[in-house]
């Protein structure tokens, strides 16, 4: 199975990630979207980082997982190469834990484009029981 493809978009980048489960979707969506900006093949696995993130339904968590993608990169120059675990729990919100390695240095690696922004629009979460498909439209 594929872990993502990316489509044509008006202005934007489209792309499809899937998953076995919720988590391995998750996982390679944002792999995706690293893949947008830089060549993730060539980014090191040196630093590790946690993240914890709390969101009212699934839409909403994946877009903060993906924004904090995009700020890591933006604030810190850090590229999350690899997502080492994720767990997604329901509680009163959804929660979502991930551990990931990466490297500090964006100008280090090959890069494609700038990503401005994860959007809302055109997101799909289609869960089924074999299998997970999440659409992201990224704002270029």
């Amino acid at each position: 199975m594929e872990k993502y493809r990316f489509f044509e978009h008006t202005a934007d980048m489209k792309f499809q990630a899937y998953g076995k489960s919720l988590e391995e979707a998750f996982s390679n969506a944002a792999l995706a979207l690293t893949d947008v900006i830089v060549e993730v093949k060539e980014v090191e696995q040196i630093i590790k980082k946690e993240i914890i993130i709390e969101s009212e339904d699934k839409k909403a968590l994946l877009y903060d997982f993906l924004e904090k993608f995009l700020y890591f990169m933006d604030a810190e120059h850090f590229v999350i190469s690899k997502i080492i675990s994720l767990n997604i729990e329901k509680g009163k919100k959804f929660r979502l834990t991930a551990n990931v390695s990466g490297n500090v240095g964006l100008d280090k690696y090959s890069f494609k484009r700038h990503v401005k922004a994860v959007t809302y629009n055109d997101m799909i979460i289609d869960e089924k029981p074999e299998n997970v498909m999440i659409q992201v439209v990224l704002d270029l």
